[in-house]
């Protein structure tokens, strides 16, 4: 019998050591299972608010229908036909887009936006990510831009940091994030701003704008997405959100 203890052992080693080689495969193969799965639901969780084909999530600030036009699969306006809206309001989200203004035109996507009688624009209420020939506005308008006013900015608030803008007539890539008050903004890939909304500092900001007198603006926690018409031509694509 001592004679065949060894062996014994050595039979238990081998098997709790196959046990163990199959338990940690198994492991390894259910969490990227579980990675994949969760990338999956992720995409899933992305809604097209514009694809190229049609404006079913959209109309114009007030207003049943829309104004604006599709052009080669691009949501586009020549300018002075009004803010368009999307249907539904959005409170935390991702949101990415494409964009590319005209030389010397000047656009945004304001975001929280409110829509009742109390307010005439959707820029009463709602923070702008900033769209603009930051390179040739300037000469074209005869006036002088400040950082806080060129693409990617929150608008006269923020400056964006970082920016590689691509030339006039080029789509670039834009996306917007708020979650619970924390926002950025991100332009070709960067992080241009980041700002806290509600906020003590944020209030005292804000005071110290055009908006001072505007008691709703920043202040909604939800609201809609609006592509501003600011008489300029200006072309949008591949827009999708995610809510967070």
């Amino acid at each position: 019998m001592l004679r065949l203890l060894p062996f014994s052992l050595l039979g238990l080693i081998l098997l709790f050591s196959c046990t163990s080689s199959s338990s940690e495969k198994s492991s390894s193969t259910e969490e990227s299972v579980v990675v994949e799965e969760s990338d999956t639901n992720e995409e899933n969780d992305w809604i097209t608010l514009f694809d190229g084909s049609n404006m079913d999530a959209w109309r114009n600030f007030k207003s049943d229908t829309s104004a604006w036009q599709i052009e080669d699969g691009a949501l586009y306006t020549t300018g002075g036909i009004g803010d368009l809206i999307t249907k539904e309001k959005f409170g935390n989200f991702a949101l990415e887009f494409d964009w590319r203004i005209a030389e010397g035109s000047n656009s945004g996507v304001i975001y929280l936006a409110q829509e009742s009688d109390e307010y005439n624009s959707t820029f009463e209420t709602g923070p702008e990510y900033q769209l603009i020939d930051d390179e040739n506005y300037g000469s074209v308008h005869n006036a002088t831009l400040e950082k806080s006013q060129m693409s990617g900015a929150n608008y006269a608030l923020d400056e964006p940091q970082n920016v590689q803008l691509k030339q006039v007539g080029e789509y670039n890539e834009g996306k917007i994030i708020v979650d619970n008050g924390h926002v950025e903004h991100w332009l070709n890939g960067q992080k241009v701003v980041e700002y806290d909304l509600w906020t003590d500092e944020w209030n005292a900001r804000v005071a110290e704008t055009k908006f001072k007198d505007m008691s709703g603006y920043g202040q909604y926690k939800e609201g809609h997405i609006a592509l501003q018409d600011h008489s300029d031509p200006v072309w949008f694509k591949n827009i999708r959100i995610r809510r967070l």
